[in-house]
């Protein structure tokens, strides 16, 4: 903030906006997409982006975790409702209790609409491809294998080289599902705009609100889980997006439910040789 309040005047009149902006709102600010930054202050991404390489930081994800240091309690970078003080109980009352209003919230905020329009592009999709990185890996493989399970042939990236490569190499007949919380990942938000370039059906699982993969998603399937996006690793966004996962999933089989249920018995069969 000091910083910022030191070098003000030395900035372009876009620069002073966005700014003006965060050092009028640096709360809201720990808690926005850099593309709701842009449009609050009157800028472009690019500015947004400018702006912090100033104030020395890589981008803009990493100044909102140096401001966040500014406002913040250490404890609410391993979850946002914790107090040092807490006992065992009360961490899983609180764990429990956030996972629980992320569903809620989830449930309120994913379109209907949007998810039959994902089962159909998937349906007539000669193959799918699933994007994530980070966190968001574990929640494409598992989207992976509940597909496997279900009789779809899709495809698992979770390497950002392979990602680029792959997304280059799709085509109208293929759709896309790419999971990103804060909808701003360079690695996934460049897939995602590959595989739109190249014709595919673009499905994206991200946080409500504005973000930049939005611009390269044909649908949107929204969580809304309650988190300040500076932590390293993201806890309720996973429980949201496996929720909407899991949607999607039970909406693909109910769409073809005996040649779903079908593939679920020889699978399942298959695997009970893995089992005592």
């Amino acid at each position: 903030m000091a910083r910022l309040q030191s070098m003000r005047e030395s900035l372009r009149r876009t620069g002073q906006r966005i700014a003006d902006y965060i050092i009028g709102h640096p709360q809201d600010v720990i808690h926005m997409s850099v593309t709701e930054l842009a449009q609050a202050s009157g800028a472009s991404e690019g500015s947004v982006v400018a702006l912090c390489k100033q104030l020395g930081a890589s981008g803009f994800q990493q100044m909102k975790i140096i401001l966040a240091q500014e406002l913040v309690q250490p404890v609410q970078f391993i979850h946002e409702d914790l107090d040092p003080s807490d006992q065992p109980q009360a961490v899983i009352e609180k764990i429990f209790s956030s996972d629980i209003q992320a569903l809620r919230d989830t449930m309120e905020a994913l379109d209907a609409d949007a998810l039959a329009r994902a089962v159909d592009a998937i349906v007539a999709a000669e193959r799918v491809e699933l994007y994530g990185i980070g966190s968001a890996a574990p929640i494409v493989e598992d989207a992976g294998y509940r597909m496997l399970r279900i009789g779809l042939n899709c495809k698992v990236v979770v390497d950002s080289h392979v990602q680029s490569i792959s997304a280059a190499l799709t085509n109208p007949r293929v759709a896309t599902l790419t999971v990103s919380h804060s909808g701003s990942t360079h690695e996934t938000l460049a897939a995602t705009r590959l595989a739109k370039e190249a014709g595919a059906t673009t499905i994206c699982i991200t946080n409500f609100g504005k973000s930049p993969i939005q611009a390269y998603a044909d649908i949107v399937l929204y969580t809304m889980a309650r988190e300040t996006q500076f932590r390293t690793e993201a806890m309720t966004s996973r429980i949201a997006q496996l929720a909407v996962v899991d949607a999607l999933i039970a909406a693909l089989a109910l769409r073809d439910y005996e040649g779903a249920a079908d593939t679920i018995r020889r699978t399942s069969e298959v695997l009970s040789i893995k089992r005592y």
